[in-house]
């Protein structure tokens, strides 16, 4: 028997030797290691617990790094080093996926999960506020629509909003919560005005600089990656406002409110249907070249498929699940492994 165990240990280091070219390392691991965003890491750790009761597998090492650094760290190699899973709250980025490629990470499986909702929150204890996308863009744009940011109170851009200090808790640079805000709320809100648009056709370099960039003063508020905590100071501070996924609003449902983003409250429903503006969907990537060097892989990810549909486990931690088609899709993906191309990417 332990002749047995040893042969099956250098199997597996010889696997991943064999995947990792020059870089990867000869070393084994039977738990599957899972990184990134801190958006999808509950539903992520709400399946690897699951798996680790249910199989024979031991329960995945699941760590919150954002989604930049996550994926950043999943492209890094192959190799028993490098992380077999990443969790995004966003798709990978063209240059991601070319980093990738390059360092040999070139299987990879792309699967849309679910879906969320970038939730706009605030104290019940606060004043009420109804915001439009051009009015959080003009409150947080380093240069709103080109010009100097010269905005303190929320009544500065409508006299309609509550006369107090513009503080907005948010996500770091590397969280896929704060790309979905710079390409859900601020470019649009920047677009609304005709000659941003204009200025997308003129100078995209410009365009991207006036409607993305945020403001480094007490305005806008970095708060880290855990959404806990966004929701841990917008109860401390009433009247200040914080970004995170709807899975969290649901979770502390009283502690926090939702508010609504042109017109439309971030719910359920709104959501699902893409009705709510921050709506957007949820991806787990893996890595295709550890498949058959990382015990339990692919049964992790058949465990993940098995619980995204609308009466699974993960609708329970807040999970919107995907349309029928989308899901069916999706599970396609699993079954096969199906790896993702730069085409793939474009559509």
């Amino acid at each position: 028997m332990r002749s047995r165990i040893i042969g099956l240990f250098a199997a597996i280091a010889a696997t991943v030797a064999a995947c990792g070219g020059g870089g990867g390392d000869a070393g084994t691991r039977d738990t599957i290691r899972v990184v990134g965003s801190s958006t999808v890491y509950p539903f992520t750790r709400a399946v690897a617990e699951a798996f680790g009761r249910n199989t024979e597998f031991s329960a995945p090492v699941v760590e919150s790094t954002g989604t930049g650094g996550g994926i950043e760290l999943f492209c890094a190699g192959v190799g028993t080093e490098h992380p077999d899973v990443v969790n995004a709250s966003r798709r990978m980025k063209d240059t991601e996926f070319e980093t990738c490629q390059e360092n040999g990470v070139d299987q990879i499986i792309e699967l849309q999960v679910g879906i969320d909702g970038l939730a706009v929150v605030t104290s019940p204890d606060g004043p009420a506020f109804a915001l439009t996308r051009a009015q959080l863009y003009e409150a947080l744009a380093a240069e709103p629509f080109g010009e100097e940011q010269t905005n303190e109170n929320w009544s500065d851009i409508d006299p309609s909003l509550p006369d107090i200090p513009i503080r907005v808790y948010g996500p770091p640079t590397t969280s896929g919560t704060r790309d979905a805000f710079l390409e859900l709320i601020m470019e649009p809100g920047c677009d609304s005005n005709p000659a941003m648009e204009a200025l997308a056709e003129s100078d995209e370099d410009r365009h991207d600089a006036v409607c993305t960039a945020i403001r480094t003063d007490q305005a806008f508020i970095e708060a880290g990656e855990n959404d806990n905590l966004i929701v841990q100071k917008v109860t401390q501070n009433p009247g200040y406002l914080g970004l995170l996924g709807y899975s969290f609003l649901e979770e502390n449902e009283g502690a926090v409110i939702g508010v609504a983003m042109d017109g439309v409250m971030p719910t359920y429903e709104t959501i699902a249907s893409f009705e709510y503006p921050g709506a957007r969907p949820l991806f787990i990537y893996i890595k295709g070249n550890h498949l058959e060097a990382i015990p339990g892989l692919r049964e992790f990810v058949a465990e993940y498929a098995s619980a995204w549909g609308p009466d699974g486990y993960l609708v329970e931690h807040g999970m919107i699940a995907s349309p029928d088609d989308v899901r069916e899709r999706n599970a396609g993906i699993a079954e096969a492994m199906t790896a993702l191309t730069r085409a793939d990417l474009a559509n």
